[in-house]
């Protein structure tokens, strides 16, 4: 009896995660929460139409997430993301920069094709519109 062996193809898997978030940025959401005394509270991370670029980021404290949103626990803080702002954060990286001008959060957006100059708006290839490439007046 012959035996037949089926060759098995090595499959690529990409598992980009829904958001990183730095070292910097961990520590300051901590030390947020803990100023606030609002130890249980999550930073819930979204995406608004607005702003120059086309889209803003926003960012708030939460309780406890709503059904269908996205938890990502790092280093003792939990991140909130809805489904419709996941579509154009997925693979973004948080992070804190603090310099002489003042600190504040900046998002590393893989999905952003261009941004404003402050860094607060984007716009990504499927959200359509035009940039002005920069962002001589912002008001966010």
């Amino acid at each position: 009896m012959a035996v037949i062996e089926q060759e098995v193809m090595p499959t690529t898997i990409d598992i980009t995660p829904i958001l990183s978030v730095t070292p910097a940025a961990v520590e300051v959401i901590r030390n947020l929460l803990q100023q606030r005394n609002i130890p249980n509270h999550s930073l819930r991370v979204f995406v608004s139409g607005g702003g120059c670029s086309g889209m803003q980021y926003g960012m708030a404290f939460e309780e406890s997430p709503k059904e269908f949103d996205k938890v990502v626990a790092m280093d003792g803080v939990s991140l909130i993301v809805d489904s419709t702002s996941l579509m154009y954060l997925q693979g973004a990286t948080i992070d804190y920069v603090d310099s002489l001008m003042g600190g504040g959060f900046r998002i590393e957006n893989p999905n952003a094709v261009s941004s404003c100059g402050c860094g607060s708006s984007f716009r990504t290839s499927s959200s359509g519109g035009e940039s002005s490439g920069g962002c001589g007046s912002c008001s966010h």
